[in-house]
């Protein structure tokens, strides 16, 4: 006998009123965007309460100043045009001018211009300091402009330099900031060299991203004796609008500039209060170049904030000076005075010639940690599965709370179709976060029957209603939650948060200052969703299947393999060789030339790839779905990375329960092979 299915219905689905009113889509991503406002002051407040310096090797992971320096016994000098150079890396050096005084140097300065600026241009600010008896060097940096980012004959961007190679290092554990940091610490290397023959103390001066770079040179080297910075110290707890390639993995966990400066006291620091150089953002978007990350302006803080983060340091050694005094209160530290400065004069030469020059050794040097990162994720499988999954969601997604809050679900029937009915489902996760989806429930389940889940994961800007609703037949997702439906699956399609532009995307540039990702809350999210489904009464908690395209896809391979509580896992439409897919700097595929800066996941090559991801399902049953039209990556990029799944699954004995399934089609749910593969596995 079957019974009506509203006899059937669990109290969840029935007790609550839905109160829910707007797009619960757009509150979604602001309630993550509140929680995230909320954790950055908290971050705040917690470095700001705590009396113990902070960890210089944590500092330096972070920026990504990790590579083992070159020894400088020497530098490459033309006594003509001050052109000097130095090594740092195998294949990377730092470059400027060096400026000599008269005499034996009474004090050595690492003086650091602003990004964009000639360090010949540079030079005049510290002319007093030279004729005063200083030998200052003066390093290029990498510009803002965006001449060279891109892939000639592919497609060019407008990203700036500075975002283009932040971009790749990023996904290596290394940082634009972290190279320029070893470029100065090279400096200070052949100083000290320097200093066997005649002692001088040393110091790091800096200006704009100078000043940055001086800030955090000096807290990680305590060789470095005085420190000037100028037109950057502040608050930053609004790192996530300043340019990107000033984003950090954790900083705000740990750093803020007053935790640098308790790092560099005892020593002397100096703070000059001149005008910020005014970046309002990347070059102008144009048809040609596009892609660069749209927010990313320095904005000049108030006098009072810059006095509030020195009172937070409780440092005596900060000494706080008006522009232009900067230089002249450094001098005063060694008992010098600057003098009157013979003007500097320089060649006309072609700037640009040293700047590409040393734009392409981090990109050829970055590409080149790229392809050795296959050795170094191979240590981290050494570790074991439950390990490695550890690290993964604590170090590259960042890992939040358990869900912390009654779920307090709230439903409203919706659907109502001969095979089926619709109902929405809303979940509290974390205070102001929530999971929100549509539940397809069978209507000839049995009393006490208990059926097998498919959680249907809609892809970039997509809704629930793509996959659940029969009467919207999508070209992406062809009602595949609903299809499932009639063939007596429950379907659950979540809303992810991966909607509304870039206000989605700005989650990464808040979330990773607090070692957190948009992943971070889609984790939390499905675990609330299994906990919730495996409390319903026609659910069989051990066959909860997980099925994804696209931006789902994503999901599908970052969410079932670190929740155990999902029995197998379908990618469909993005499975990849996804460390390429994210660093290329010659396919057409790569997202280095697309405005998808949300795509980025710290020291994911050296970690992981898609095939260990893949891996981690094991022994459950994972799938690929795959169009040959499909223009996220060629098929030899695909069929390459999974062939190392199926002969992962071989060798352990169970090549039954992977699949892949190539189809004459584009990024689409094709649904021939993977609903095979469903019915095999989840029934």
């Amino acid at each position: 006998m079957r019974f009506p299915i509203w006899l059937m219905m669990p109290v969840a689905l029935c007790a609550q009123t839905w109160n829910f009113e707007g797009d619960p889509a757009a509150k979604m991503v602001d309630g993550i965007h509140a929680y995230l406002d909320r954790e950055t002051a908290a971050a705040a407040e917690a470095r700001h309460s705590r009396s113990n310096v902070p960890d210089r090797e944590r500092m330096r992971t972070i920026i990504g100043a990790v590579d083992k320096r070159l020894p400088v016994t020497a530098v490459q000098y033309d006594a003509t045009s001050r052109a000097v150079r130095w090594p740092v890396f195998e294949g990377v050096d730092g470059e400027g001018i060096l400026l000599e005084p008269e005499g034996a140097p009474k004090a050595r300065i690492i003086a650091i211009p602003d990004a964009g600026v000639p360090p010949e241009k540079w030079a005049q600010q510290w002319a007093g300091a030279v004729a005063a008896g200083c030998q200052v060097l003066i390093p290029e940096l990498i510009d803002r402009a965006d001449t060279w980012s891109g892939i000639p004959g592919i497609g060019m961007t407008n990203q700036p330099h500075r975002e283009w190679i932040y971009r790749m290092a990023f996904e290596t554990g290394r940082h634009i900031i972290g190279y320029e940091v070893q470029k100065v610490l090279a400096g200070v290397d052949w100083f000290e060299h320097e200093n066997q023959r005649h002692r001088a103390p040393i110091a790091v001066a800096g200006y704009g991203e100078g000043g940055l770079l001086a800030l955090y040179s000096a807290s990680l080297d305590t060789r470095i004796s005085a420190t000037l910075v100028s037109g950057y110290f502040s608050p930053r707890e609004g790192l996530s609008t300043e340019p990107i390639y000033r984003d950090v993995w954790g900083l705000l966990r740990d750093f803020g500039d007053a935790e640098l400066a308790r790092m560099i006291a005892p020593r002397t620091l100096i703070i000059e209060m001149a005008p910020f150089p005014p970046v309002s953002g990347p070059p102008v978007s144009t048809p040609e170049r596009k892609g660069a990350a749209p927010v990313g302006a320095i904005v000049e803080p108030s006098r009072e904030a810059v006095r509030q983060e020195i009172e937070r340091a409780h440092v005596s050694s900060i000494q706080l000076v008006e522009g232009g005094q900067g230089p002249a209160t450094l001098l005063h530290v060694w008992g010098l005075r600057p003098k009157a400065p013979r003007p500097i004069a320089f060649f006309d030469t072609d700037l640009s010639v040293r700047q590409h020059r040393q734009f392409n050794q981090l990109v050829d040097y970055t590409q080149t940690l790229i392809r050795k990162s296959d050795q170094n994720r191979a240590t981290f499988w050494a570790r074991g599965a439950q390990p490695l999954r550890d690290y993964i969601w604590n170090e590259v997604i960042g890992r939040l709370p358990d869900p912390n809050v009654p779920a307090n679900p709230r439903t409203r029937q919706i659907l109502d179709e001969p095979k089926f009915r619709g109902y929405e489902v809303m979940l509290d996760v974390w205070p102001g976060v929530f999971a929100y989806g549509i539940l397809l429930v069978p209507k000839d389940i049995l009393p006490g029957e208990r059926r097998p889940v498919v959680v249907c994961q809609h892809g970039l800007e997509g809704r629930p209603v793509d996959t659940a609703d029969p009467k919207i037949d999508s070209h992406y997702y062809h009602r595949f939650a609903a299809r499932l439906a009639d063939e007596g699956f429950v379907t659950y399609s979540p809303q992810d948060p991966y909607i509304g532009g870039d206000r989605f995307r700005s989650i990464q540039r808040k979330a990773h200052p607090l070692r957190l990702s948009l992943f971070s809350f889609i984790l939390g999210q499905n675990q609330r969703l299994l906990e919730w489904l495996g409390q319903q009464p026609y659910v069989d908690r051990a066959r909860i299947g997980f099925y994804g395209l696209s931006y789902g896809g994503k999901a599908a391979m970052r969410v079932p393999p670190l929740l155990e509580g999902y029995a197998l896992s379908i990618c469909s439409a993005d499975f990849n060789e996804w460390v390429w897919k994210t660093t290329s700097v010659e396919s057409r595929h790569s997202y280095m030339l697309t405005q998808e800066y949300d795509m980025l996941e710290w020291n994911f090559a050296n970690v992981i790839n898609y095939s260990d991801l893949a891996n981690l399902m094991a022994p459950r049953p994972f799938m690929v779905e795959r169009g040959h039209d499909d223009p996220v990556a060629p098929d030899e990029w695909v069929a390459y990375e999974y062939a190392k799944v199926r002969r992962f699954y071989d060798k352990m004995g169970i090549g039954d329960r992977t699949e892949i399934e190539f189809f004459n089609g584009p990024h689409t749910i094709n649904g021939v092979g993977t609903f095979a593969f469903l019915r095999k596995h989840l029934r």
